[in-house]
Order: structure tokens, then sequence, then C-alpha cells
């Protein structure tokens, strides 16, 4: 029993190098029908200093790497922003616009100006205004790609969240480090919260966006901590004998779902975190392991053996009756599950015949969809409008974070300048 839960925690351990470094996005399969749209550099941006704050780069980057548009080249537009040729731009087959102006303040700060026309229309969809400092001109950046996107296809914009990662560095043969870092969605601004000479795993964010809770075997004992974002602060959560693993934060941030071994068998245990009120949740003579909350707070999903040794499948289980189903049952290996955002899916870690694959299932019909066909994939990890997947990956002998969308036709490769990355956590919106 034990067995089990020792395979997937060294199966999160895989990929080790040098040094992380910025992810540098790279489309591997984006849709046919993506919608042509243009962004015009935003005028007067070259007051910019920094390379990296180009507004006009970040939004068009963003919108592209989402694999929902096609972003048409296009001279500089020199021409006012009220003067808009429709005929011209629909003559091109571009079906939206984006254009802006960067203006400096002084003391460091910037007005930025962007509008959103529909060009079969010929209308605008969004104008919006803003002053910010220097700073925080890629921050806003991200902001006005979320608005151009949840415009466009009806979806709030994940530009402006966060993605969460585990760095594992190893030197000359020394004893490898760990960087728990936390970076924009695109790879930027990486932030180191943790650095350890033990290993880390499992991070967690809660619903508000403002804490991580993760695993630390620090003194060869493993606990789980929550460490508060902006100011660093940490503490311990769970520090019971045995493993303490996989916490998972309750809709409403008040409890952690987390695998205690308080009875020689990892099981499911919900942690009230004000109280440290323990309850055991799952029973019998099992390996449950993984556990992930249902969007109304009522259930829990997680990984179990009680179907036969060897073959991990996904069960849920009632938290007020403690009834357990079985809900998957294609394939020999499934783990790491969690809930779409309107609770109807759930993505995990599939094994069919030799290949180790995310996928999707329908929890009405049971449909089993797999999203990925290629590679060593570890960790899914969903966005918070449940519209993409980011995971870790071995590519060609390299350890990268990539991405899919839920249904499977975008695909995105996120390979690591130096180094490699495992354990991604997706964040709420922040």
């Amino acid at each position: 029993m034990i067995k089990l839960f020792k395979v997937l925690t060294v199966s999160l351990l895989f990929c080790l190098s040098d040094v992380f470094a910025v992810l540098e996005i790279e489309i591997t399969q984006g849709v046919d029908n993506a919608m042509p749209i243009a962004v015009l550099s935003f005028v007067g941006q070259e007051a910019i200093k920094s390379a990296d704050s180009q507004v006009t780069a970040v939004v068009s980057n963003d919108l592209k790497n989402s694999g929902k548009f096609r972003l048409v080249a296009t001279a500089k537009q020199l021409a006012p922003v009220e003067t808009i040729d429709f005929e011209a731009w629909r003559a091109q087959k571009i079906e939206g616009v984006v254009t802006g102006q960067v203006k400096a303040l002084g003391d460091g700060q910037f007005q930025v100006a962007f509008k959103l026309f529909d060009v079969y229309n010929k209308n605008k969809l969004l104008e919006k205004e803003f002053t910010v400092k220097a700073e925080q001109l890629r921050k806003l950046a991200h902001h006005i790609s979320d608005m151009i996107y949840q415009q466009l296809t009806g979806d709030r914009g994940i530009f402006s969240t966060k993605i969460a990662y585990i760095l594992v560095s190893e030197r000359h043969g020394r004893h490898a480090k760990y960087k728990f870092q936390v970076a924009d969605s695109d790879g930027y601004n990486p932030h180191t919260l943790l650095i350890s000479n033990f290993p880390l795993m499992s991070p967690a964010w809660s619903p508000d966006g403002k804490k991580i809770a993760y695993v630390s075997f620090e003194g060869h004992r493993a606990a789980i901590y929550v460490q508060d974002i902006a100011t660093g602060s940490r503490r311990v959560l769970s520090k019971f004998p045995g493993i303490n693993g996989a916490p998972a934060w309750s809709p409403d941030g008040r409890k952690m779902a987390l695998v205690l071994t308080q009875t020689g068998y990892p099981k499911i245990y919900i942690l009230d975190v004000a109280t440290s009120r323990l309850e055991r949740i799952t029973d019998d003579w099992y390996a449950d392991t993984e556990p992930n909350w249902a969007p109304d707070g009522k259930s829990l999903i997680f990984t179990s053996d009680r179907g036969g040794i060897g073959s991990p499948q996904i069960y849920r289980i009632d938290i007020e009756s403690k009834q357990v189903e079985r809900i998957t049952y294609s394939g020999s290996y499934n783990a790491r599950a969690a809930y779409t955002s309107n609770g109807k899916t759930i993505v995990m870690l599939h094994k069919d015949g030799n290949m180790f694959s995310i996928a999707e299932q329908d929890l009405q019909s049971g449909r089993v969809t797999v999203l990925t066909q290629f590679g060593l994939n570890e960790s899914p990890s969903i966005a918070p409008n449940g519209k993409m997947v980011v995971y870790a990956t071995n590519y060609n002998g390299r350890g990268m974070l990539a991405e899919v969308s839920i249904d499977g036709r975008v695909k995105l490769l996120l390979p690591a300048g130096e180094g490699a990355v495992q354990e991604p956590a997706w964040s709420p919106f922040i």
C-alpha cells in the first residue's frame, strides 16, 4: 500500500538540471480558425526605456500565445488612433484592431490608453486609459490582454495570473538545490520564495492567491508549510510523524485536505486552518493520496489503489456521508486529478499502454480525451478559467513546462532557458 504513495512521490522529482531562467513560449499547435487581429504599435511607447515593458510586445505575445488569435503583421500606426479605415482592414480579412498610446508624465509615471475595434461591425468595443508607474507597465499590459481576450472570446483572460513551480539544480555531482519560485503566466518576473537543500513539492495556491502551501523535507522530515506571497513569512501547518503531503485548499480557504500516515497507511484528512482541528476522511486498508476539492466544497476526488495494487484510479468521496465511488475506469493508471472551474470535468495524469499523458474526463458521460500525445508528462494544473492546463514534461531529455488547452487543440511549449522546472501550480485569478 505504501508503494503506491512512494511511486507517486518519486514521479514528481524527475528532470534535474542546472538553473531556471525565463520561460520562452513556443506554440507547437494552435487553432486553425484562430481570429485574425492586428495589434498596432502603441504611439509614444519609445519613451519606455525597458524593452521588457514594451506594452505592444507584451499584449501581442499574450494574445498570440493564447492560440485563439492569429496576429497579422502591420506597419507602425502613424495616423491618429481615431481614424480607423474599417474597409481597408476588412479587405485584409482582419476582424479586430488594437491601437494605443503611451505618454510619459514624469516622475516615472506613464499614461497608457488603448482601443479595441470590431472591423466587421465597424464599431469600438473597448476604450480604456490608465496611469501607472514604470515598473507596473508589464502588469498593466497583461491586464489589457485580459480585457481584450474576454471581450473577443467571452472567457476571462488568464494573462495576469501566476505560475508557481519548483526549480531543481544539481551542481557538479553535489546535492541538488531546490528553489520555490513564482512567475508571471508568461514566465517573466520570476520571484524566489524559498531556497532549500531539501526536496520541495506539491505547491498549492490559496483561493485568494495570497498564500501558497507546499511540502518541505527540511531536517529530513516531511512537513506542510504555508507561506505568504507578499511578505515571505511562513508557518508550519502540519508536521505529524510520517507522511505529510499533497495539501489542497478548500474553495473557501478555511480548510486543507492533506495526506497523513497516522494509521500506517496514507489516508485523506481535512485540517481546519484556523483551529488545527483534524478530521479523517478515508478509511480501510488502502493507500489514498492526492486529494482535490470539488468546486462546491462538498466532496473530494483522490487517487487510491483500492481497485487493485499497482492500478491507481480516481475516486470521489462525499465529505458528510463518507460514501466513496470510483470515477475513472479507462486506462491502467489515473492520478493527480483536479476539477475544472465548472465542476463538469476533471483533468488528470493518465496512462494507457506505455505512455503517460494529460487527459480530461467528462464526469457525466465518463468519456476520456487524451490531450497530450508525446513525452513523459507530470503534474497537471488547471488555469482558473478552465481553458488551459500547465504541466511538467520531459522533452528530448530536457525538463520543461508545457501547456495544452482543455480541448487539446492548442499546445504550447515553455522551455527553460537553463535548467529544469517541475511541479507547476497555476494561481487563481489575481
